[in-house]
């Protein structure tokens, strides 16, 4: 058998997290429209076979200054060097810039590059898009065309990701579909809804904590802080008559009863923490950050 890690790399909006779903045939990962949502690291455990694959979903690479975007582009770059093998996804529709950018980085370890969406195209567009990377062949081990709704090539992408693991005992149960706690999935499932239910910067200014879990035998309790930066945006976030919040309470645990498989009762409050995007010790812990 062979065992180990796999780095899912690339621009925001490539569609890194939507990639880990597909493969996964669960969905475990935030997905946005919006750019920059993904702000954890989540691993999601692949078994191809006999094999297994730990999938490890990174914030997207991007430019800025920010002290928040900082943060999570370090937790990208950094991923690159702690797996066997780096997955750099692009979409169909994407110009060469951001390979070339990544390959500045210098990366340690092989690379296959994913070119995704390609359900949105046709055969002509694609083929040409195959050609562009063609220049860059002595640097990736293999590009494979993939459609995260339609699974195309997902059984070539496994059988040629499995080539650069070593033979290695399974890192975990078989039977898991992730070793990240509840409190990540279901803390980013609060975040997503919020990126579908408020428009423009509002989602950016916001982040999420889950204060309890209890479980029932037939009831899953979830107590979760929103935080946000001004009194203004508290107020959009509650919305007239509470309206928002229930639409973002409603809309998230739909997500958490899904994955959960049993009821869910989410209580939600939203509390101001000013300028808690430039906190670095309160970054560091929302977002797992590793030295």
């Amino acid at each position: 058998m062979k065992s180990g890690f796999v780095s899912i790399i690339g621009r925001t909006n490539a569609g890194k997290s939507a990639l880990v779903n597909s493969l996964l045939e669960e969905k475990i990962t935030l997905v946005s429209h919006k750019q920059n949502a993904t702000r954890r690291k989540i691993k999601a455990i692949v078994m191809h076979e006999k094999d297994q694959i730990i999938f490890i979903d990174t914030p997207g690479l991007h430019q800025s200054n920010a002290t928040l975007n900082q943060m999570l582009i370090e937790s990208a770059i950094k991923a690159m060097g702690d797996c066997d093998l780096i997955l750099f996804v692009a979409s169909v529709f994407d110009d060469l810039k951001n390979y070339e950018e990544f390959l500045t980085l210098k990366p340690k370890v092989p690379h296959i590059i994913v070119l995704n969406k390609v359900d949105l195209t046709d055969n002509a567009t694609l083929l040409k898009k195959l050609n562009d990377y063609a220049k860059f062949s002595e640097y990736f081990k293999a590009i494979i065309p993939y459609s995260c709704k339609k699974k195309t090539y997902k059984k070539t992408l496994l059988d040629e990701i499995v080539k650069y693991l070593d033979e290695h005992e399974y890192f975990y149960d078989p039977d898991f579909l992730t070793p990240s706690s509840q409190k990540e999935l279901y803390r980013d499932f609060i975040l997503e809804s919020i990126y579908e239910n408020l428009s423009q910067e509002l989602p950016y200014c916001t982040e999420v904590m889950i204060n309890k879990i209890k479980e029932k035998t037939n009831l899953i309790i979830i107590e979760a802080q929103i935080i946000t930066d001004t009194n203004s945006h508290k107020a959009m976030l509650i919305g007239k008559n509470g309206s928002t919040l229930n639409r973002i309470g409603k809309d998230a645990r739909i997500k958490i009863t899904q994955l959960a498989q049993n009821k869910i009762l989410l209580k939600l409050y939203v509390v101001v923490k000013k300028n808690w995007q430039k906190d670095e010790d309160f970054l560091k812990k929302m977002l797992n950050y590793e030295e």
